[in-house]
């Protein structure tokens, strides 16, 4: 009688550890593809040229022949993804200079006529009638100026300000 208990107790105890081991495969199996999987996905979401877009349309100057940009005070936020929509609605040509700023974004890419033009902005020349896309990333918060260089025009009031919020 007592064989038959000890016996039972044996099986029940290998039963028990099989049972345990199959748990450890299953969890450890689990641990591997979460190691795997979830750095892609992390990766993806930090991956900065992904993000969604934010459009903000710029007019450089206007049909009737105002020297302004509408608007003139730009708001951006650093680490956001932005496509910044320059139109030139006026007769004649117009830049849209902004230096610190450029050196304080990354630029994916710029997109003007039939061209894109990838690396370092400072300036966007805008022939009369003309449209670019700007597609770039501020990344260090700060505000600066943004002037049209053609003569006279800054004089004139085509200037602003462009600010990154951190």
């Amino acid at each position: 009688m007592m064989r038959k208990t000890v016996s039972s107790q044996l099986r029940l105890y290998y039963c028990h550890q099989q049972i345990q081991r199959s748990i450890e495969i299953v969890l450890a199996i689990i641990l591997c593809w979460g190691a795997i999987c979830l750095p892609a996905r992390s990766a993806f979401a930090n991956d900065l040229s992904r993000q969604p877009v934010t459009e903000v349309t710029v007019n450089l100057g206007s049909e009737t022949g105002e020297l302004k940009f509408f608007p003139n005070n730009l708001e951006f936020e650093s680490g956001k993804r932005y496509k910044l929509i320059l139109k030139n609605p006026s007769q004649q040509k117009h830049y849209f200079t902004a230096k610190s700023f450029a050196d304080a974004s990354w630029t994916q890419k710029v997109d003007a006529g039939n061209v894109e033009i990838k690396g370092a902005i400072h300036e966007l020349e805008l022939r009369a009638g003309s449209t670019a896309q700007w597609v770039l990333i501020p990344v260090k918060s700060g505000t600066y100026n943004l002037r049209c260089t053609v003569a006279g025009h800054a004089e004139a009031g085509m200037v602003g300000k462009i600010a990154i919020a951190p």
